[in-house]
């Protein structure tokens, strides 16, 4: 599998307002395998962005893809072949989504989350963010959004390289 590039050619891809925005999408089958190969492939993306991937950081950006894809596995693989797992990072901000076509939204709610989606919750407010999901842009299933605020001590940029160092 290989991750895609969003937009332009370079790792800054997209722009928001001034801050550039760095993503890749990954589509994995989803099958049992793909919680292994989208942690694996995200933590090859974060180290090309710049991300160490034995931070505790990283260990919970990983954490959270493995939560968010084994969630597509259990319960969108009877209506979804496949899901995009999409790493985005700008502005501060490091946000994780994964999409399918299913079109049942999970609950979020503290009484209807489950405990995977719990874990996400709780790794993504330890960082200053949230959890989301979302009606798919092109109407057809669902993206389930884990935010994260990129702490200050990981967010500075790699002299000359024009590419983050964390």
């Amino acid at each position: 599998m290989t991750w895609r590039r969003k937009g332009a050619s370079s790792p800054t891809a997209a722009y928001a307002g001034s801050s550039p925005v760095w993503r890749r999408i990954l589509t994995v089958p989803l099958v049992p395998e793909a919680v292994r190969q989208a942690r694996h492939d995200t933590t090859m993306a974060l180290s090309e962005y710049g991300l160490r991937p034995d931070s505790a950081f990283a260990g919970a950006v990983l954490l959270v893809v493995s939560e968010l894809v084994a969630n597509a596995v259990r319960h969108a693989a009877d209506q979804s072949p496949t899901a995009d797992v999409t790493i985005a990072v700008g502005a501060g901000q490091l946000v994780v989504g994964v999409a399918d076509q299913a079109p049942r939204l999970p609950v979020l709610s503290p009484a209807g989350v489950g405990d995977g989606l719990r874990t996400v919750a709780g790794l993504a407010a330890a960082y200053g963010g949230t959890l989301s999901v979302e009606p798919a842009v092109h109407g057809c299933g669902k993206v389930v959004l884990a935010r994260f605020r990129v702490p200050d001590n990981l967010s500075s940029r790699r002299s000359g390289a024009g590419s983050r160092a964390f």
